[in-house]
């Protein structure tokens, strides 16, 4: 029975993301419903998009000890994670690396070394993550950890990530990343090798804007 259910809380979760939306309610009984279709009429529901279903089970208590196995690096501080029955991207929050050019464009320097180190040090690895919330393309804002390891500050200790400089969220203490970033810039790592050339992904986003 238990494995039953539990095959169709995947489906209904695999439905979300084939198809958008779907609905929760709790109804007299106290028990929980999730579905992709519309919900009884007379029920008070809520809509919950990809994002929302996410935050929700990463902010859940049954997280704690939950890992995820990364699937995939797509620069150096972005990556896809699998595990809580979802698939989601991750943008390591806090940090900001050298920018891959998008279709063609061209790549901002250490931009790949910044993708490759992030390989080198989560692809196909099971990690943890402290979430933040949601970010901008629906990413989860995280710190991602393998045993005790703060892979966000890696990246800013290899000189392949600076300090994120827009909006970061209300909780997060960058006072650690600050440091480890002045450290990186006085022994000359990474990309501080650029020196007066050297522009930060911020800016080289807003002369290379994506077409």
């Amino acid at each position: 029975m238990i494995k039953a259910l539990s095959k169709v809380c995947f489906f209904l979760f695999l439905s979300l993301f084939l198809y958008g939306n779907i609905y929760f309610w709790i109804d007299e009984n106290g028990t929980k419903h999730f579905s992709n279709i519309a919900p009884p009429l007379n029920e008070t529901v809520e809509e919950l998009t990809e994002s929302h279903v996410v935050s929700k089970k990463l902010s859940s208590k049954n997280n704690k000890k939950q890992i995820f196995k990364v699937l995939k690096v797509y620069d150096g501080d972005t990556i896809k994670v699998a595990g809580l029955d979802l698939t989601f991207k991750i943008r390591l929050v806090g940090i900001d690396s050298p920018e891959t050019g998008f279709k063609g464009q061209k790549s901002q320097p250490f931009s790949q070394k910044a993708k490759h180190y992030l390989v080198s040090l989560v692809d196909n690895k099971k990690v943890a993550i402290k979430s933040y919330g949601t970010g901008a393309y629906n990413r989860q804002l995280a710190e991602v950890f393998i045993n005790e390891k703060n892979i966000n500050i890696e990246m800013i200790k290899a000189g392949l990530a600076e300090v994120y400089a827009g909006k970061r969220p209300k909780n997060f203490d960058s006072q650690l990343y600050l440091k480890e970033e002045l450290k990186s810039k006085r022994s000359g790592k990474g990309m501080w090798t650029l020196g007066s050339s050297y522009k930060s992904p911020r800016q080289w986003r807003k002369e290379h804007p994506r077409k």
